[in-house]
């Protein structure tokens, strides 16, 4: 059975609640064009969806669904395992929470049960010192992207703490580079600093190879 939730109003929504900020799951992408929430989160979300599709494309698609089909390519997804997301499915049995390194499995398959839907993805407020960067490669605007990676941290003492590095695109699901992170644990932020870190993020990934990428190219491109 096809079932249409589009007028499911509680489903429309985003909101700030217990620190978190609440994506429902007719939340369309062209929700994001503005700031969504004060601070960083919001301005992160909206330098993000100006990489998804083409602008008629995100006045229908949606967060939710984006993550549901869970494309290595989504930026949504790569949003939400590198600031540690938890998506709240329910069911007729009930409700629970997954966090985004458990949700995806592989290429286009989470861990939903067959009779459970999405409802929202909760995202933790970032700090108002956070800093960001997010970059995508694609072969024209509007593709899907060949490699993007999503960097925040922070910092105390003039050093780097916190750090989130996740790379999308170039494995079979996004997936924060610990080994990255660690090379910039603790220091000062530097171009020799960053150029570590990237070049542990392209050692530490198995990419993904298709008819006209492969392997070496994405690597190259994490790079």
């Amino acid at each position: 059975h096809l079932i249409d939730i589009n007028n499911v109003v509680e489903l429309n929504k985003v909101d700030i609640e217990n620190g978190t900020l609440s994506i429902g799951a007719i939340a369309r992408h062209a929700h994001f064009h503005t700031p969504v929430c004060k601070g960083i989160l919001g301005n992160l979300l909206t330098d993000v969806v100006q990489h998804i599709a083409h602008y008629p494309i995100r006045q229908r698609g949606t967060f939710c669904g984006s993550v549901v089909h869970a494309d290595p390519a989504s930026e949504w997804c790569l949003v939400a395992t590198t600031l540690e997301a938890n998506m709240l499915a329910k069911s007729v049995s009930g409700e629970r929470k997954v966090s985004a390194a458990d949700f995806f499995e592989t290429i286009m398959t989470t861990s939903l049960a067959e009779d459970e839907l999405l409802c929202e993805v909760q995202i933790p407020l970032l700090h108002d010192d956070t800093r960001f960067g997010f970059e995508e490669f694609s072969r024209r605007a509007g593709d899907f992207g060949i490699v993007m990676a999503l960097v925040t941290y922070r910092e105390e003492g003039g050093l780097i703490v916190d750090p989130h590095i996740g790379v999308g695109g170039a494995e079979d699901r996004p997936r924060r580079i610990v080994e990255a992170e660690n090379t910039l644990k603790g220091e000062a932020p530097s171009d020799k600093v960053f150029r570590a870190a990237a070049e542990a993020a392209a050692a530490a990934i198995d990419p993904m190879e298709d008819h006209a990428t492969n392997a070496q190219y994405r690597r190259d491109l994490t790079s």
